[in-house]
């Protein structure tokens, strides 16, 4: 299988890069910055260095938010022929704070109160309304940047008069007080395979590794699991880091991030989250190629006249699919025969022979 990581070649993106060659047959390594879509009735050519991108069975995309509308163009061309564990218009909500939190809103997933202001004077107005501290971050920023703390009107109407001279939308949030510690789980499909606890600097709110705050190995509760979880799946993200305070109420969420750091998170759990990563999508591009080739006999079968419908015993000529010692079935044969995961079967078997009747 061919797979390719489209990112900004962070250490993190190498560390990726070096887990997915041990899975893949080949991996290729594609720069962001160097990438450009080229829009046309009907299509949409995705070029890397200015020769035309081939085909993958898997495309992992990360970037940051300066890069979202790029990475969304590129995937939403290419998502056809490949697996990619983010959706195209994830890229356009992961990266936009405002849009995240529409999302798990949507999704009724707890998160600190937040504001969005039209204009100067009606930032003014929540300003006035409000409970103190607060938060006052800008839609798009990673790490921690674009994130103020105001602890009382005068604080906060100050910033307000200097993000206004910026003319950028931005962020009204109640503060919500935990000592300066966040929690961070990484979401790998419908698993949390990795969390840990952030602490901040002294006299900094931002716990972020990259604002110099601490990490070490949380092990999440329930609650704290299926949030994160949630989140990712709110975004379309297969592939996520959330970031959420334990408040009084108990847990809420205040990021998504599409493309985590993987130094930190690695370091203070001891879990190799690179290989996690790899081993996922290696695994669902198995799925992914299995799909699309039930689907291609399915096609097969149409364009024979042979309906899937059909109650008659059909004959199949196929290759066995064997993956640790268990034979996989094509997706056709699942479509004949009815067979879903909660059906009780007898299998008959002998050398060269295999029988499998639903037991009733």
């Amino acid at each position: 299988m061919k797979a390719a990581l489209i990112s900004l070649e962070s250490v993190s993106s190498k560390m990726t890069l070096e887990a997915m060659d041990q899975y893949f047959d080949s991996v290729d390594s594609l720069n962001i910055k160097k990438m450009d879509v080229s829009l046309g009735i009907g299509e949409q050519r995705v070029y890397f260095n200015d020769r035309r991108v081939g085909n993958y069975d898997c495309i992992y995309a990360k970037g940051s938010f300066r890069y979202a509308p790029l990475l969304r163009s590129v995937t939403s061309a290419l998502s056809s022929s490949s697996y990619m564990p983010i959706k195209a218009d994830s890229f356009t909500i992961g990266h936009d704070k405002l849009l995240t939190h529409l999302a798990l809103q949507l999704h009724k997933i707890p998160m600190p109160v937040t504001y969005l202001a039209s204009s100067p004077n009606g930032a003014k107005g929540i300003l006035k309304k409000i409970n103190y501290p607060i938060i006052m971050k800008f839609p798009h920023g990673t790490g921690g940047k674009g994130v103020l703390y105001a602890d009382s009107f005068a604080s906060a109407s100050s910033m307000l008069d200097a993000l206004v001279t910026l003319r950028q939308p931005f962020l009204i949030q109640e503060y919500v007080e935990t000592g300066g510690i966040d929690i961070r789980a990484l979401v790998i499909g419908d698993r949390v395979v990795a969390a840990m606890k952030r602490k901040a600097e002294l006299r900094e709110k931002r716990a972020n590794i990259h604002t110099g705050g601490k990490g070490e190995g949380f092990t999440p509760d329930s609650k704290f699991t299926k949030m994160a979880i949630n989140t990712a799946r709110s975004i379309g993200a297969d592939i996520c880091a959330v970031d959420m305070l334990e408040s009084v109420k108990g847990p809420v969420v205040i990021e998504a991030n599409l493309s985590p750091g993987l130094q930190g998170i690695t370091a203070s759990t001891g879990v190799n989250v690179a290989d996690k990563i790899a081993k996922f999508l290696y695994e669902k591009t198995k799925e992914f190629i299995d799909r699309k080739k039930g689907k291609d006999t399915s096609k097969i079968f149409t364009d024979l006249g042979i309906s899937t419908e059909n109650k008659r015993s059909q004959e199949i000529i196929s290759n066995l699919d064997i993956r640790s010692d268990r034979i996989v079935l094509p997706k056709v044969v699942s479509d004949i025969t009815g067979f879903n995961e909660q059906d009780e079967v007898i299998l008959r078997v002998k050398r060269g022979r295999l029988v499998v009747e639903r037991f009733s």
